[in-house]
This record gives C-alpha cells, structure tokens and sequence, in this order.
C-alpha cells in the first residue's frame, strides 16, 4: 500500500471507533482486528503503519471528534509530512486535500484545547491533584510487565529465556520487558510460568499479603489475573498447600477464563462463583464473616489504563462516572459482611480520580465506623488520603488506587 492508501484506510478505521464511542459500540482495539480480518490484501508492515496512525489520533485528540477525518486532520496539523498526504484527486486511494476550512478548525483546536483529555475529565483531574504531565502521561505507550509464578519457576530461569528483561525493584515476581516482545511464543508463557500483567496489578495483589492458609475471596474477578496473582502469592512458600480461594463475578464470559488459564498455570482448583447483579449476597450468605481477605477490583472510569484503551477517554461521561462510583459502594458494602473480625477487604479501581479513590473509601468509613485503614508502607506510590496511589510518571506503572482496610469489629 502506498502511504496515502495508508492514511485513507486509517480515517476508514477511525470513522468506524468514532461512530461506536457515540452508539456504545464495540471497542477500538476489536475493531481494528475486524478491519484487517476483511482485508487479507494489508501487508503485516501496512497493518502496523495503520494501526500506528489510528492510536496515534486517538492519542492526539482530547475529544472525540466527529468523524475519522477530522482525527486525522487534526494528527496532520501538527505533522507536516502526514498533512503532504492529502493529496488525493480521486484517482487514486488517497485522502482529498485539506480544506482551509478544515486547517482552521485544526488550529482552533490546538489552540483550544492544550490537554488530551475532554475538559470535564480535566476539572476532575486537577480536584484530585493530578497534574498536567501526569494528566498527559495516561495517554502515552504502556510498558510490557511480565509476572512469573514462583511456584514453578525463579527469577534466574525467566530471564534465560528473557535476557534483556530488567527486574523491578520491590515487586518479587515482576519484570520489565522490551517494548515488541513475544511473550505468548515463549515456551514459559505455553508451560504457565508466566503471565502478562501491568506492574501496578501486581502492586496492588503485593498490599493484599494473601498467604497459604487463608481463606480470600476475589469479588470481582473477571477473567481473573488478580486471582491467580493471589494464587501464586498463596502457594509461594508451600506449592502442595490447599487453596481456599474464590473467585466471583457477574460476568459469565470473562469469569469462564479463569479456568483454562489456572490450569495452565498448574494451579490446585479455585471455587468459581457466577453472581446475579442486585443478589450477590444471596450467594454469598454463607461465606459471612469466614474471609481473612476480601479483594474489591471494582469497576471503574479506568482513567488510569488509558495508554492501553485510548479511546475510552471519549466513552466516559460524568453520568456513566456517577453510575461506578455506586456500584463501587455497593460492592464495598457486599465485601465487608463477608470480612471475619481482624481480617482484610483491600480495595483497588485503576482510577486516578478522588470521587472512585480516596473519597469513595471516606464514605464508606461513615457508613462502617467498625472499619479502619490499614494501609501498607509498601516502597512504591503516594499516600493519597484513605489509601495509596500509582501514577504513570512516578511509579511507571498504569494509573491504580488502592486501600487496605481492617475489620475492628466484633
């Protein structure tokens, strides 16, 4: 493909994402790969060219704009070489010239519009502190964080097979790889010994301190990588010991892989229960008051896993924000009946906003003065008033807040 068939081909993409943000349609990442599946004709350097140009507007623009060509104008008005790309006269698969009316409207915006994210979420932002950079930091590329499983291989063995990968201070099972690398070709990843997972994920399975012996239930497990984290950690010193260990979730398509991947992992059997949205305790009743630790990854804005899902900046609206943050508070309220006296409910969103963060644990210690916060003094985030925070600049790990609680009650 020529490079403009490459640019044409890119505002194609664009204007199938834009148009999904405003239906509530499929995600970006599931609409690229439909894209390529239906045109076999794009070489593999023509698919990363175009799935460069498709993220990098996406990055670049703070609002979802109305259409893929405007995302690309506006990429190409500060990129002289892409903008030399529209040159298009209908006889060849290439973007028409950019109009004068298009180019100031460019400007406008670039004028306008400093930040790259929608001016609500930046008024959200700087409420709960977080700066510019760090602002425009959680649109940027994410690292690839591996996390091996101690109870079938060691640090030495992993980084044979991966010499260039760098250790991360303080997190036992974490390591660094280079940008490109194929994890899922390795023959560790096809034996189990390791798993991909942001080193903030694996910061926040460090403060719940799951050990052999107790019992800990993962309430919101999804496709379960903060479960088997939770598995790996409880088997670390005794690889033959029992796990008491469930795992919940509402969701019954992510929560069926969790099985194929804990087998793969070799992990004993781990309890799987599918909860009915409004009836969780009803399922949950006769786990009341037996939990030493309770994780709550709840549902969140995912403001902080923005350089992995760009566009879902554009899908977050401040009602949709209003309808997670009460469902983090009844997902709270669930764990703490679940929690026995001196044990653990560890909250975590991967959300860098007050209101699912430290404000939302604040109102839950009014409702439950019999709670406290007990948050470990872990080498790695910032206090952030009830519990502890990870930013993408300070820590070089996806944005998370997290909150260790103790039941003082009786």
């Amino acid at each position: 493909m020529i490079p403009q068939a490459r640019v044409e081909a890119a505002i194609e993409l664009l204007d199938q994402i834009t148009r999904a943000v405003r239906e509530e349609g499929s995600a970006a990442d599931r609409l690229v790969s439909q894209y390529f599946k239906t045109r076999r004709y794009a070489g593999s350097k023509d698919r990363a060219a175009i799935r460069e140009l498709v993220y990098r507007a996406i990055r670049h623009t703070g609002n979802c704009p109305a259409n893929g060509r405007a995302a690309m104008v506006r990429l190409a008005y500060d990129d002289p070489e892409l903008a030399a790309l529209f040159d298009g006269d209908g006889s060849t698969r290439a973007p028409k010239p950019i109009t004068p009316r298009e180019r100031a409207e460019a400007a406008r915006l670039s004028e306008e519009n400093t930040s790259l994210l929608p001016a609500w979420l930046v008024d959200k932002m700087n409420e709960s502190d977080i700066d510019p950079d760090e602002q425009n930091a959680l649109l940027g590329r994410a690292p690839l964080d591996i996390r091996f499983n101690p109870h079938l291989i060691d640090l030495d063995t992993v980084l044979e097979s991966f010499p260039e990968g760098q250790p991360l201070p303080n997190l036992p099972y974490a390591i660094r790889l280079p940008e490109g690398s194929k994890v899922d070709q390795s023959p560790l990843w096809k034996a189990g010994a390791i798993e991909i997972q942001d080193a903030g994920s694996q910061w926040a399975t460090f403060i719940c301190q799951a050990k052999a012996g107790m019992n800990v239930l993962d309430l919101c497990a999804g496709a379960g990588g903060k479960t088997l984290a939770l598995a790996s950690d409880m088997l670390a010193d005794n690889a033959d010991t029992d796990l008491n260990l469930i795992a919940c979730d509402t969701d019954r398509n992510r929560l069926s892989r969790l099985q194929p991947r804990a087998e793969r992992a070799k992990l004993p059997n781990i309890e799987q229960r599918l909860l009915n949205p409004k009836e969780e305790d009803l399922a949950l009743e006769d786990l009341t008051h037996r939990a030493n630790l309770v994780l709550v990854d709840a549902p969140c804005s995912g403001s902080g896993t923005w350089r992995r899902n760009p566009e879902a900046r554009w899908r977050l609206t401040p009602a949709r924000l209003q309808r997670v943050i009460e469902t983090q508070s009844n997902l709270l309220d669930i764990a703490s009946r679940l929690v026995h006296p001196g044990g653990y409910l560890v909250y975590v969103v991967c959300s860098l906003l007050d209101d699912e963060g430290t404000n939302q644990i604040a109102a839950f210690l009014d409702r439950h003065p019999d709670w406290e916060v007990e948050n470990s003094d872990v080498p790695a985030g910032t206090f952030r008033g009830n519990g502890r925070r990870f930013t993408v600049l300070k820590d070089q790990t996806d944005g998370f807040f997290v909150s260790r609680l103790r039941y003082i009650g009786s």
